[in-house]
């Protein structure tokens, strides 16, 4: 009979484990990045969490600047974003000095898709979305899993535990050639809309718009609970 009543306790307990969902959850977060003509968008929102127990901060951005015509936002686990980024940045600044030129935004992805592999048999706990604009100023969008297999999209790109919801949005709204003023409002509702009915993720959201001779960021209001 204990050990029935152990066998019970112990499969609560993983069931109750696995419910919370994995490592990827824990903190929450949404990315989604977005091409238009010649421009291209990237959004995150601003919730970093505790799962669904507990919000700790509403102002926890997840896109950073690499370079003059690119971005890189990140989901996954908050130490890792921060620690992620720090390091690209680093790497940027490093090449910088070197080259004494600009990395350019295809040299850009294969370093993150190479960083992340540096790290294959420790992964970081990171979902990272690039988007920049190349040479000729066409839009470049690049999502990534654990070890740097990169995949690339002519529409759009989305990761974080809102993935599947700013996925359904982005395929309603997205359509080819949009002005930066065009791109900024439909990443905005997508953003939005993806996000609403995710608890791990929302309160409120930035937009940044990417274009050849000047970079555009606003904040959003979203809701608060």
């Amino acid at each position: 009979l204990a050990q029935v009543f152990s066998e019970r306790v112990s499969g609560a307990h993983v069931a109750s484990v696995a419910a919370m969902g994995g490592i990827m959850e824990y903190n929450g977060g949404a990315v989604v990045a977005m091409a238009g003509d010649h421009c291209v968008g990237i959004a995150s929102d601003h919730r970093l969490g505790i799962r669904q127990l507990t919000t700790v901060a509403m102002n926890f951005g997840k896109t950073f600047q690499l370079t003059d015509k690119c971005y890189i936002g990140l989901a996954g686990l908050a130490t890792d974003v921060q620690t992620f980024s720090e390091l690209m940045n680093f790497k940027i600044k490093l090449f910088n000095l070197r080259e004494e030129r600009s990395m350019p935004t295809p040299m850009v992805k294969a370093m993150v898709g190479s960083s992340l592999y540096e790290k294959r048999f420790g992964p970081w706990l990171v979902e990272p979305v690039l988007a920049g604009l190349d040479h000729d100023n066409n839009p470049i969008l690049s999502s990534y899993d654990f070890i740097g297999a990169a995949t690339n999209a002519k529409d759009f790109v989305v990761a974080g535990t809102a993935g599947d919801g700013l996925c359904g949005a982005c395929e309603s709204f997205w359509k080819p050639n949009m002005s930066p003023d065009e791109l900024f409002e439909t990443l905005a509702q997508c953003l939005l809309s993806g996000t609403d009915r995710d608890c791990l993720s929302g309160w409120g959201g930035t937009v940044t718009i990417i274009c050849p001779d000047k970079i555009i960021t606003r904040t959003l209001k979203g809701r608060m609970d």
